[in-house]
């Protein structure tokens, strides 16, 4: 077995014979990664105009996702004050 960490990281052992269970995880994992969606996307040419499009809308989502985790971690901060004291 390969000792580079992006194999490691995607290496799956079948227990007790289950390969279901392990195709699963394997699965999970790549999907995870983005290979899956790399693979898609790769099987079929994609225009310039449509590849401009999809770049902005997933930096766009990641700066909306990285903006909501940052306030639901504010939010959910455990040494945060109680807002209305003596109700």
């Amino acid at each position: 077995m390969a000792s580079h960490l992006r194999f490691v990281g995607r290496t799956v052992m079948v227990q007790n014979g289950n390969v279901d269970a392990a195709y699963g995880v394997l699965n999970r994992i790549l999907a995870q990664d983005g290979v899956t969606e790399a693979v898609r996307r790769s099987r079929y040419y994609e225009k310039p105009w449509r590849a401009r499009r999809r770049r902005a809308f997933e930096a766009c989502r990641r700066v909306y996702s990285a903006e909501m985790a940052r306030r639901i971690a504010f939010l959910a901060r455990s040494s945060r004050q109680d807002p209305w004291l003596g109700c």
